[in-house]
């Protein structure tokens, strides 16, 4: 008894800590819920897990790197015509379950670059100190990309080598030492330990030979960036385009570059002459005195000294130092706190970009979907790109609509979904045309520097037969993202809608020439198509399949739903009258029903008899196996009783000919 008597205060203990243990896990709970945050400032947003001093530290940098940018070019405005989204993760642990492969390994550099034709994505490991200085030269590519007009690849490898040479804190900037050298030594710097995993490769020891590139051959080599990574720099090409434009720069010589790619790329005229002219010099003077510049710069083998002395504990010496162009007291950013879910939808949606862990990914979209407490539209949008990339359209509209329930508002499943009828055009129809539009418009009011949605928005102008407005969207596209041949390509296309001869032509003459196979391929069709356009105004029909692989690339020439009548052909010598066909200008309708029957009777042809609540509309296509078809593998003879929509030319008030199905 008395026994007890004495165990039970401790057992009322035991019981009252477990008690205090079970409201204990909702605040943990919410504790681990509030991990993520975005921190944004005026050009950048940064999502992190770590805490808000590492996540401005990010911005602040990304922002003076900007600046610096401009500084080099000088430009006073730069664009972004295409949203970048960075994510700054706390841990090694985190940052190794995400990062890319490369050779069948997991990269070892604390940042990568993941491009896309929506957006790019920057991501970075925390854990290790200034881990942003891994992307900068990628990150010099995207703002040349879109800020400077398109060159030779000398120059684009050439400066973003130069910039990647980098270094930043609050008040100072270097630049113009050896990038290789530079990243190697970088944790020295920082954490006065010296610890290269790999002896440093530097571009300067390349240059010492005496043995240069002719500069005629280097101007003249092509260059091509891979997936995630361009490969080993420690290439002569590499180092020597990185020398010339480091010379260019420092010897205040870049209007003349300017000149020099004006006489080259417009103009034409060969690599010596054009030369000659732009920095009146020969060639044989200007390669002289980019090496004499070389061997005047001292802190470069210094350096290259430096790194192969064990005891050496710095590379010592700078190429170029200054003030950085904004201080980071004077670089504002703001805090928001996300809930986990959508921090973890949001980190997933990168990471299915990745294709090592897409698998990995979608399965973490799938588990946040399954509960509704983590059900977000992030994770929805991120698992109909994965259908996307897999082909799998009708999954991909189902994970969009069901997102839409969720916010009907969200930018980037409105872009998603205008995305999926741009890429069903077939001969420059667009099924589902006006949904198409609206939802370019909720993209551009989110975003007016977005240049795909304007592209995408002039070829939607352009089916529905506003060839001068489509002209104004694809102007736009063009000013934002100068280096899009596929922008330029579908210029091209409108100015033959507008019967802009000369222009086309001259546009048409230069795209043939594009380093991209496919636009050069549709260039020179064009080009051999215009005598044909110019005299009837209209092509020869065509074979479905030809125009469909040319839709990812261009939409086809669309004269039949531009704003004025086509030109009158004509004939010459004995030949017979051709009759000129007439221009289709009937109005693009909506059609949503129910499916009552498939006539096939006159096969290819099929007549599909619709109700739509009031009457029964009965639409024409001339060939089934052609028709633009959404939810559907294929057409059938057999369907019956579907809910379907569709986009049609009227004929009578109950009949028209069919231009594209969606089955619901």
């Amino acid at each position: 008894m008395n026994r007890f008597i004495l165990q039970l205060p401790q057992t009322l203990f035991l019981i009252l800590i477990f008690f205090c243990g079970l409201l204990a896990l909702p605040l943990q709970a919410a504790e681990k819920q509030a991990q993520w945050i975005r921190v944004s400032s005026d050009h950048f947003s940064v999502l992190t897990d770590a805490d808000e001093k590492k996540g401005r530290e990010v911005a602040v940098r990304f922002e003076q790197m900007r600046a610096v940018f401009g500084q080099l070019l000088m430009r006073s405005k730069l664009k972004m015509p295409e949203p970048l989204e960075i994510i700054a993760l706390k841990s090694d642990k985190e940052y190794a379950q995400i990062a890319p492969f490369k050779d069948g390994r997991a990269i070892t550099d604390p940042g990568f670059f993941i491009p896309g034709e929506d957006r790019n994505y920057i991501v970075l490991n925390l854990f290790e100190p200034e881990s942003w200085r891994a992307v900068t030269h990628e990150f010099a590519h995207l703002l040349l990309n879109y800020n400077y007009p398109p060159v030779q690849p000398w120059f684009d490898e050439g400066f973003a080598e130069y910039f990647s040479s980098i270094r930043l804190d609050n008040k100072r900037v270097e630049i113009g030492l050896d990038p290789e050298l530079s990243l190697a030594w970088h944790t020295d710097l920082v954490g006065n330990q010296l610890q290269i995993k790999e002896p440093p490769r530097p571009l300067t020891e390349l240059l010492s030979p005496t043995v240069w590139l002719a500069v005629p051959d280097l101007f003249s080599m092509k260059h091509h960036m891979e997936n995630f990574h361009e490969g080993t720099h420690h290439t002569l090409f590499y180092a020597q385009s990185w020398m010339t434009v480091h010379y260019l720069l420092n010897k205040n010589k870049l209007q003349q570059a300017g000149v020099y790619f004006d006489l080259v790329e417009n103009q034409h005229l060969p690599i010596d002459q054009a030369i000659q002219q732009a920095f009146d010099m020969t060639t044989a003077q200007f390669d002289q005195a980019v090496k004499d510049y070389f061997h005047s710069l001292g802190p470069l083998f210094a350096a290259l000294d430096a790194s192969k002395d064990s005891t050496a504990t710095a590379p010592g010496g700078q190429v170029y130092f200054s003030p950085v162009p904004i201080s980071a007291d004077d670089i504002g950013t703001s805090t928001r706190q996300l809930p986990f879910a959508e921090g973890q939808a949001s980190l997933a949606e990168m990471t299915v970009r990745v294709p090592e862990h897409r698998d990995q990914a979608v399965g973490q979209l799938q588990a946040l979907l399954a509960d509704p407490k983590t059900e977000t539209t992030i994770a929805y949008r991120a698992l109909a790109w994965d259908h996307m990339q897999r082909r799998e359209l009708t999954e991909a509209i189902e994970e969009l609509n069901r997102a839409l329930q969720i916010d009907a508002k969200d930018p980037w499943v409105r872009y998603e979904l205008a995305l999926q009828t741009y890429r069903a055009q077939t001969n420059a129809r667009f099924p589902g045309l006006p949904n198409m539009m609206q939802d370019l418009q909720i993209v551009i009011d989110w975003d007016p520097d977005f240049a795909e949605a304007y592209n995408m928005l002039a070829m939607g102008r352009l089916a529905g037969g506003g060839a001068h407005s489509a002209m104004t969207a694809i102007k736009l596209a063009v000013q934002l993202s100068p280096r899009s041949d596929r922008y330029l390509l579908n210029m091209a296309n409108i100015e033959i809608a507008l019967k802009q001869w000369d222009a086309a032509t001259a546009l048409l003459e230069r795209l043939k020439g594009s380093q991209n196979q496919q636009i050069a391929h549709f260039a020179k069709k064009d080009l051999d198509d215009l005598p044909t356009l110019k005299k009837y105004g209209i092509l020869p029909q065509e074979e479905s399949s030809s125009a469909s692989s040319s839709a990812s690339t261009q939409s086809e020439t669309a004269n039949s739903q531009t704003d004025e009548p086509t030109e009158e052909g004509s004939s010459t010598g004995n030949a017979k009258t051709v009759p000129e066909p007439q221009p289709d200008k009937r109005p693009l309708k909506f059609l949503k029903g129910n499916l009552v029957r498939v006539d096939c009777s006159q096969s290819p042809a099929a007549v599909l008899s619709i109700f739509n609540g009031t009457k029964v509309v009965k639409l024409r296509t001339e060939n089934y196996s052609g028709l633009v078809i959404l939810g559907s593998e294929k057409f059938s003879c057999e369907w019956k009783h579907l809910q379907l929509s569709a986009n049609y030319k009227p004929g009578g008030k109950s009949d028209g000919d069919l231009v594209s199905l969606e089955i619901q």
